[in-house]
């Protein structure tokens, strides 16, 4: 099984591949799924420290004192997020197809297939 930095670095490694190659529509979902793996390991701000006054406005109190780490994703999880990011698409190119707008569905289609050659 892919650890975390597997997936990140092979999205990061096709997202470049897509760019030189300037494959608009595969940029964009990898784009995406880094993205959503990003938003997944956003911390919690319920841990943030409190802001203080002084000098700056809604500073943290002290060097350093405002950091807080970043989420630690399991592989389970960056999987579970490829795959709702598969199955958004797959919904949304079936709607499409119902609605006989078959451009989008096509383009839908090309970033499905990106992903599932993951």
């Amino acid at each position: 099984m892919r650890t975390v930095d597997d997936w990140k670095a092979i999205l990061r490694a096709a997202l470049k591949e897509t760019l030189r190659t300037r494959n608009a529509p595969a940029s964009a979902v990898l784009r995406e799924t880094l993205a959503a793996i990003d938003n997944a390991e956003a911390p919690d701000l319920s841990v943030a420290p409190v802001p203080v006054g002084g000098a700056f406005a809604g500073s943290a109190g002290g060097l350093g004192t405002g950091e807080v780490p970043r989420l630690v994703l399991s592989p389970d999880a960056v999987n579970a997020i490829i795959q709702k990011e598969i199955q958004e698409r797959r919904d949304a190119e079936a709607l499409y197809v119902e609605l006989g707008r078959h451009a989008e569905a096509n383009a839908l289609r090309a970033q499905l297939d990106v992903l599932l050659a993951l």
